[in-house]
This record gives structure tokens, sequence and C-alpha cells, in this order.
């Protein structure tokens, strides 16, 4: 027995079933994380035989091939060559092929055998080439290749014992490395190879050598570029200038597709005439301009509302959880610092992360079942023409839906595209979509100042328009910010959109359920800790410092107060504290800044104190107003108390030119610190969360300012 586990890397081509695969072997023994210096999640998981040696599998990103262009594909030859920091030697290689696409995807396969690896092959979909009357001969295919081939259905769990099998007798000692078959390389290919590794400085591996060669400006040959300069690029130019009527990438094509031809000869028959599928029926429908568009609307209709209301009465259900744990917890410690820090500081912090979980998990759970069933790939077809306009792609098109009820699951949900600067604009542009914490600011506003008109008839009103009109305002705004960004700091040939449609298929519930729990996992460990880091540090600035003679005045005042004045007493003395605090304190510092929005001190220390969450400004109000921190948007003495409040030479302060200022200031800001971890986290780096923060408080300002200074000369 090893000293230590066998690690196997999992590989396959995308739509494969690999996470159905990864999931089905692994279970909840997985955990995911990224290498240093990589933003690219991986998943390890840990797998028990019942003989032989526990196996780490590391579920690499699905790639056709080694010839990395992306970052995810770059990881994954990494990761296979032994060449990523801090990840284990790979002892094995596992590779997932589409039995229904066999020949396309032993194109991998081929280059995977050059890796000098022990290789098994997981041949899954056996049910749908059945289905379209392939036949298979997998042990013919076995002897062919000189390595395991077992047919699996990994979405039925069907074939996994065998796996299994093949899995603990894997021999991966030294002497038994290559003995599987692989493709005989052409001259041509194979100086090519020998001379650059003569020119590398560092130990460079054949398969380095030929990705190189044969891929054009990928990550392989810049590395060699770096690492040898001005000799490697003469010799590449004149490596791939030898033959002028065929290029490196063709020959080792024509190469290794006779290597698969040859594979396939006696071991695969299957019908001369392509016969239409089930699947390619209903994309007579699902991907028809007019009958697929709608179709994809009422499907995200769907998943807008289940995100957006069917997660309230959970959310609900939370919220009050931490209040009453709050309360009850306030009655076991003595008033004072210890009691805050512990009611307001980190239960209210826990419950202020915990309170996502629902939309993460409604979230992730419609994502996984729209991807497992073979419909995202569609959805992407159909908003491709739509967002190629702006410089994004039809996969940024869910992403973006979903920031609507949360940015958090939105940014999340960018993992699915693959190039990075899509990826990367997409992210930063989510939050300027109007989600579920910016609605109580909305409700708050117009509800208290917005006239209530009826319009075309009374079947609509204007508060009902002005509430629309906030939640397009985000989305219009994000159409030039993304058309500026991918053309300056994003700035590069946009990638053709190559996108293969998937069998449909039923998806497997516990793939779905596993992609939930995970997803929700991933986003407690790694941003909750800095949310309620920056939570606790919030309350420490809105309760300090607490001056010994104002405390002891209030605590005479208290207990002098009738018992009906207690409430009112205690509500008085919270919005002082709160004025002399450090937060308070920062509200008059900004109010010089504020002014040319309308706002006073009080509104400006609202707005830092919701930095953590948004939807905190209106219990912040409430405690200003010395109405307590129960209040919500529907509140009357919340609305009345605003609409009352005046500057000291009597003129109102809460106008509509105000109100619609802080609601366009909302609309546009950076949404909340969960926000900014959660981008910091996806993106790798810091820069991206302060620029998303900086661009959206520049608008917010600009677009505030406008608001009021024009609503204010036209009379409103």
């Amino acid at each position: 027995m090893p000293s230590r586990a066998q690690t196997l890397a999992l590989i396959g081509n995308p739509n494969t079933g690999k996470t159905t695969l990864f999931n089905a072997l692994t279970g909840l023994a997985q955990k995911s994380g990224n290498y240093p210096g990589v933003t690219v999640e991986h998943k390890v998981g840990s797998l028990v035989l019942a003989e032989g040696p526990a196996l780490d599998l590391i579920d690499l990103p699905g790639t056709y091939s080694l010839s990395a262009h992306s970052p995810d594909e770059m990881l994954a030859v990494d990761v296979l060559l032994g060449q990523q920091e801090d990840a284990p030697a790979i002892d094995g290689i596992l590779a997932i092929v589409d039995a229904s696409n066999l020949r396309r995807n032993l194109y991998l396969v081929s280059q995977l055998a050059e890796a000098n690896l022990p290789l098994i092959i997981a041949l899954n979909m056996v049910d749908i080439a059945r289905h379209r009357s392939i036949r298979i001969d997998a042990e013919a295919l076995s002897q062919a290749l000189g390595a395991p081939v077992v047919p699996i259905c990994a979405h039925r769990r069907q074939g996994l014992d065998a796996l299994r099998s093949e899995l603990a007798n894997l021999d991966t000692a030294p002497n038994a490395r290559g003995s599987h078959r692989r493709p005989e390389l052409p001259a041509p290919l194979l100086r090519g190879i020998a001379e650059l590794q003569a020119l590398s400085t560092h130990p460079l591996s054949a398969t380095e050598a030929l990705r190189a060669l044969v891929d054009e400006d990928s990550y392989a040959e810049q590395r060699l570029l770096a690492e040898a300069g001005d000799n490697a690029v003469s010799a590449l130019e004149r490596l791939r200038e030898a033959d002028p009527e065929q290029s490196l990438s063709e020959l080792e094509s024509k190469t290794r597709y006779a290597w698969i031809d040859q594979l396939l000869a006696g071991s695969v028959s299957q019908p001369s005439e392509l016969r239409p599928s089930r699947s390619d029926r209903a994309d007579q429908v699902l991907t028809h301009r007019v009958f697929g568009t709608l179709t994809f609307i009422l499907i995200n209709a769907l998943v807008f509302q289940a995100i957006y209301a069917w997660s309230a009465p959970l959310m609900d259900g939370i919220d009050r959880f931490f209040s009453l744990l709050g309360g009850s917890t306030s009655k076991l410690i003595p008033p004072g610092p210890l009691q805050s820090l512990i009611v307001d500081g980190l239960i209210a912090g826990v419950g202020g992360v915990l309170i996502f979980l629902p939309q993460i998990a409604i979230l992730f759970f419609f994502i996984a079942l729209l991807e497992d069933s073979g419909y995202m790939a569609r959805a992407a077809l159909l908003m491709d023409r739509l967002l190629t306009r702006i410089g994004l792609s039809g996969t940024s098109f869910i992403p973006l839906l979903s920031s609507f009820a949360c940015a958090i699951p939105g940014i999340m949900a960018t993992r699915t595209i693959e190039d990075r600067r899509d990826r990367f604009a997409t992210i930063l542009v989510a939050p300027l979509m109007s989600c579920s914490a910016r609605l109580p600011v909305y409700v708050l506003f117009i509800g208290a100042f917005v006239p209530d008109r009826p319009l075309l008839g009374g079947l609509v009103g204007t508060q009902a328009l002005a509430l629309l009109a906030f939640y397009g305002l985000g989305a219009l705004v994000a159409i030039p910010v993304t058309f500026l960004l991918k053309r300056t700091l994003l700035k590069g040939d946009p990638p053709p959109f190559l996108l293969e449609l998937p069998s449909y298929k039923a998806p497997a519930p516990r793939t779905i359920l596993l992609r939930v729990y995970h997803s929700g996992r991933a986003f407690v460990v790694r941003a909750g800790s800095i949310i309620l880091a920056t939570t606790v540090v919030m309350w420490a600035l809105a309760y300090f410092p607490r001056e010994a003679e104002l405390t002891q005045r209030h605590q005479l005042e208290r207990q002098a107060a009738a018992p009906a004045q207690l409430d009112y007493l205690k509500q008085h003395q919270a919005a002082e504290l709160i004025a002399n605090s450090y937060l308070g304190q920062a509200g008059h510092l900004i109010e010089p800044a504020v002014l040319p929005l309308g706002w006073d001190w009080r509104i400006g220390m609202a707005v830092i104190a919701s930095f953590p969450a948004r939807e905190v400004i209106i219990s912040a109000l409430g405690t200003i107003y010395s109405l307590g921190d129960g209040v919500d948007e529907e509140s009357e003495s919340l609305r009345t108390t605003l609409a009352s409040a005046a500057w000291p030479d009597g003129r109102p302060i809460y106008t509509l030119p105000v109100a619609l200022s802080i609601m366009v200031f909302f609309a546009l800001c950076a949404q909340c610190l969960s926000t900014l971890v959660v981008i910091q986290r996806e993106t790798g780096s810091w820069r991206w969360p302060l620029l998303s923060f900086t661009y959206m408080t520049t608008l917010a300002y600009l677009g505030a300012w406008a608001t009021y200074q024009w609503g204010t000369a036209l009379g409103l």
C-alpha cells in the first residue's frame, strides 16, 4: 500500500457527463478550491474502494483537446503534466467519453495516451448510443487501445461497480506506464518536438513541446517564448513554414483521426445514414426564433419568480429565527458592549450571511436542472444574437437574470462562461441588476413620496411604473458599461461562439442536489467569513464611542421614566448614541459631499451603515429617527417621520427629487459587501471588486446628483 492516496485526473469533453460521474463516485466527500495563481475552480473528491488503495479524484475543467487557449484548459494541462503549483502528482487518468460521439471524443484520448500515465476509459451515455443504433464492442475497443474501457450510464448509476473494480486494479507502477497504444506522430512533428526540447532552458515534456509547436498563440507557446526567447521565435517560424501546403495542426489532426479510425474499425458499427433523434425534433421548437424565444421567456420567468418569490418564506424564516435568537440571547447577557457585540454583531452577522442561502440554493437548483437536461446550451444559443451586440455572448444571460434576485448567485453562475473577458465583463455589470435587497428602498420611498395616480384607464399606476423604471434602470445602464469594458480593459477579439447542443436527457436528482449543496457550502465558507467580519466592524463603528457621561445620563433617564414613556425614551437614546458614534461622525463628515444630492448627514450615515447589506438602510433610518430598529419598508410611522423631517430653516428634507435621488443612487451603487467579496473570490484579485465599487459609486453619485438637480429645477 502506498503511503499516500493515489491521485487520478478525471477529464473529458464538455457535456459528456463528467460532473455526474464525479458526483456519483465521490458524493459528499469532495471539496472545491483554486490552486495558487489560478482563478479557475477545481474539485477534489475521495473515492474509497472495496479493495485497493484509496483514490483522490481531481475533476478537471472540460476540454476538447490539450490545445490550451483559456485558463481552464491550461489548468487541465498543467495538472496532468505536473506543472501546477501545490497540485499532487497524477498517478493515472480516468477519461470519460460520450459513446454517441465516440470519434470526436477519442481525439482528446489520443492526446492523453501520450502523457505516459495509466489510462482508463469510462464509456458514458451508452443508452443514447444504443437508441441511435450505435453498437460498440467495449472489449474489442479495449484490446485495440490497450487500456480498460468500461461502459457506464452515469446519470442512471449503471456500470459504476465495474468502473470501481477497474480503478481498484489500476497499476500505477512506473514499469506499467505507457502500455496502451498511442498515435505514431509523423517525422516533421517529431523533429520539431526534439528541437524545441533542446532549446528550452527547463525540462520540457514531449506533450508540452508538441503543443507549443502546433498551437499558435497558445499558453504553451507563450511559456516557451518566455523561457527560450528569440531562438524559440525563429525556430517556431521555420518549423511551421517547412511545408507550405499543409500546416502542422492539419498534419496532427489527420494523424490522430487516422489512428482513431483504426481503433473504431473493428469495435464500432453505426447506421450509414443519420436519423432525426428526439433531441432534433425537440429543437425544432425549442431553438425556433419565435416559439423557442417564447419558451425561453416562460422558463426564465419561472426561474426569476422562484428566486424572487419562492425564497421569500425561507428568508423570512431565517430572519425570524435570528431575531428570536438575538432576543433570547439579549435576556441572558447584561446590557453593554458584550451583549451588543454578540446580538447585533455576531448573531446579526451570521443571519446576514445565511439569509442569502435560499436564493443561492434555488438558483443553482435551476441551473443544475437546465444544464443536466441539456437545455442551458439552447438558452445560450437563443440569447447570443442579442448580447453579442453589446460585447457579451448568450452564456451571460442566466447570470444576469439571476442577479435581479441577488448578485451573489448571479456572479457565481458566471463560472459557466468559458471566455475570461466575457466572464469578467458579466461579473462587473451583474451588480447593476436591481437585486431584492434594493426592493425595500424602492417600496419605502415610492410609497412615501411618489403620488399614486392611475394611468391607462386604471390598468397601471404611477407607483408601479416608478418601480418598473428603477428595476430597468440598472439593466439599461449596463449596456453602455459593457460596451465600454469590452473595448477598453477587457478588449480583445470576440471569441467564436462555438456551441455543442448535447442530447436532452432526464436530469439526475443526485447530481442536482449535490450541486445545490456544494454551491451553498462554498458561499458560506468562502464569502461568509469575510462578510461576518465586516459586519462586526460596522457594528463597532455604530456602537462606539460610548461616552461615560452620556451613558450614565441615559440610565438615569430610563430609571425616572414612566412605563408608557420607556420605549420612546429607549428609541430616542439609541438615536442619540448612534449620532455620536463613529458611524454618526462619518455621516457628519461626508455631509458636504452629499448636500448636492439633497441629503443631510442622516441619509449619508444610513447609506454608510447599509454597506454590508443595502436593505439595512430601513432599520438604520428607523434608529436615526427614534423609531427603533423594528420598522420595515411598509411602516407608516417611518414614512410619516421622513415626510415631516426638516432642515434647521424649516424646509422639508425629503422631497420627491430627494427620494428619487436616493433610489437612483441605490439602483446604481455597488450592492453590498457580500457582492464585492464574491467578485474577489471569483476573479482571484481585489482589483476587480475595487473597480466595480469605484465605477458604480461614481455612476450612482452622478445619477443621484443629476436627478436631484433636474427634479428641483422642474419644480417636483
